[in-house]
């Protein structure tokens, strides 16, 4: 299967044509998307398109640059939202000290409730992480000693500690557009010693499109081009690409029934 882990169907660049940017995906293959929150105050919009589309599921929660506007957010408002049909995660949660565009105490005090709630309810994590690397880890470490979650490093383009220490709890990492690009050649060093059964596949539209469609708006049709690349750089077959990402998404989303039954 090829599917895209991590999609943000809701943004105001797909306003004009939303319905077609979905139909151009399953056109393209993509037969499974999950549609990411970023605030509480788009989750309705979020949550109706998983209601809407069969292929189509979503998670709950709190982008780090939003994290100011949510410093009364809780784990348990998190878990009651979690609860819905279709929501089969926690996030995109986590740190960003490159925009800062949140305090990094709120960041971080925001991220702790998703951890929380991850916990909880056996969810997975989503998490954005960018600059941020000792932090992270320092957090990642902490919590897992509370109690385990699972996780999955969304987008990873930090540095080869932060991926080492977070392969060593237990996480996943998700592969993006990034990987295509010619000055990238430090995130494909660290994507060729991520962990074989633990790697996904994801566009983050509408933002990071591949080569060859880069400095445009991103879909999630594009993501057939980060799996050649993940190929590329593994040594792997297409085939082997697709069901070897098909394989860890679902044991990492493990609340969507896997389609071919395996």
């Amino acid at each position: 299967m090829i599917i895209d882990s991590h999609v943000n169907l809701h943004a105001p660049q797909f306003d004009e044509d939303r319905d077609a940017v979905i139909v151009r995906a399953r056109e393209a293959g993509v037969q499974m998307m999950v549609e990411i929150s970023d605030k509480l105050s788009t989750f309705e919009a979020t949550h109706g398109l998983a209601m809407a589309h069969p292929d189509i599921w979503c998670t709950v929660g709190v982008h780090p640059h939003e994290a100011k506007d949510h410093t009364d957010l809780t784990a348990a408002r998190l878990i009651e939202l979690s609860q819905r049909p279709r929501v089969v995660g926690i996030g995109e949660c986590g740190l960003d000290f490159h925009y800062d565009l949140s305090p990094r105490e709120e960041q971080a005090a925001v991220f702790r409730q998703h951890i929380a709630a991850a916990r909880t309810t056996g969810l997975p994590l989503v998490v954005h992480t960018r600059e941020a690397d000792d932090v992270m880890s320092g957090i990642l470490a902490e919590e897992q000693a509370d109690g385990a979650f699972r996780f999955l490093m969304h987008c990873y383009t930090s540095g080869p500690e932060l991926a080492e220490k977070a392969t060593e709890l237990g996480a996943w990492f998700s592969v993006s557009g990034i990987a295509t690009f010619k000055a990238a050649q430090d995130v494909r060093d660290i994507i060729a010693g991520m962990p074989a059964d633990r790697i996904i596949v994801e566009t983050d539209c509408p933002y990071l499109a591949p080569i060859p469609h880069r400095g445009r708006r991103n879909e999630p049709a594009y993501v057939g081009h980060v799996l050649d690349k993940l190929a590329e750089i593994r040594g792997w077959s297409r085939d082997e690409a697709e069901a070897r990402t098909t394989d860890a998404f679902f044991a990492l989303f493990d609340r969507i029934p896997r389609p071919d039954g395996a």
